[in-house]
């Protein structure tokens, strides 16, 4: 059994992405899993690149404290693993341009999610030949709208339709929501604490989970941290990194202290160590909602 976190080096993290981290080692950690660290560099350009933000990232959790089990899971070394999983799928080509399927699908979800209408689902092979030669296929998985309920901590039981999702994008990159169950099945993990933004997607990536032979997961939403207008943080809102916040006095600790007061784990200013933290976590009790960084740096 074991939890994960799986960030892409996109960017440095921030102060949500260090809070659903901490969130999902304190889960882990408290119900005697593994905890594994993954990196989803599948779509973040150039590999270099990618290694070096990661490299930070590793820096930041342990700074923070979150240590992992087990070796660390780098999503670019493990093309093999998802070819061979793809193969096991009832897969069918998809020529659909992202404003076509917006056209033909149904009204979207309240995240904005549009469900794919199966315009490729049924093509003949003289139909899928004359298309090919206007570009190249998405390949999704033919799902034939099963409705998948997941079991969230926080939110209760969810249901979703599970539509014909992408498993390999036109471009050949691997898609998150497979690359991610193929890897989740792989490091054994059957506990999933992520920002709330996800939880959409937790029914098509159980849904996966079963059909690939694993084990279904269970789920931990958590809020995200958001600025002053209630909008989802981002770096354009300041010193919202660890390096950022170190440059203006802030050690980990402190760092550590506000994410432990925003999930009512510790009272405002108080120092609190990881192990403090994991004795004092009670799921049942622990703020899990959305948070407003407001820092008093200075």
């Amino acid at each position: 059994m074991a939890g994960r976190y799986a960030p892409s080096p996109t960017s440095a993290l921030h102060v949500g992405n260090l809070r659903t981290a901490l969130v999902a080692w304190l889960l882990a950690r408290t119900s005697g899993r593994a905890f594994r660290l993954r990196i989803e560099d599948l779509d973040t350009g150039r590999v270099a690149a990618a290694g070096h933000v990661a490299a930070g990232h590793i820096a930041d959790l342990a700074a923070l404290g979150i240590d992992f089990d087990g070796p660390t899971i780098v999503q670019s070394a493990r093309l093999g693993a998802y070819e061979d999983a793809a193969r096991t799928l009832p897969l069918y080509e998809c020529f659909c341009t992202r404003r076509e399927i917006a056209e033909a699908a149904s009204a979207p979800h309240g995240d904005g999610f549009r469900p794919y209408p199966g315009t490729c689902r049924d093509l003949t092979e003289d139909e899928r030949t004359r298309k090919r030669r206007e570009r190249p296929p998405a390949w999704r998985v033919r799902a034939d709208g099963a409705a998948m309920p997941v079991t969230d901590l926080w939110a209760g039981e969810v249901t979703g339709v599970v539509d014909d999702f992408v498993v390999r994008r036109g471009d050949g990159v691997w898609a998150y929501n497979f690359a991610s169950v193929v890897d989740d099945i792989a490091q054994g993990v059957d506990q999933v604490c992520r920002g709330d933004d996800l939880l959409s997607s937790a029914p098509r990536q159980a849904w996966l989970t079963a059909l690939l032979g694993g084990l279904v997961p269970t789920y931990a939403h958590v809020g995200l941290v958001v600025n002053a207008d209630g909008r989802r943080l981002a770096k354009r809102d300041g010193a919202v990194t660890l390096a950022d916040l170190q440059a203006e006095g802030v050690t980990p600790a402190d760092l550590r202290a506000w994410l432990a007061a925003s999930l009512g784990l510790a009272e405002p200013g108080e120092p609190v160590t990881m192990s403090q933290l994991a004795a004092r976590f009670d799921p049942a009790r622990v703020s899990h909602g959305a948070w407003e960084w407001a820092p008093a740096v200075g």
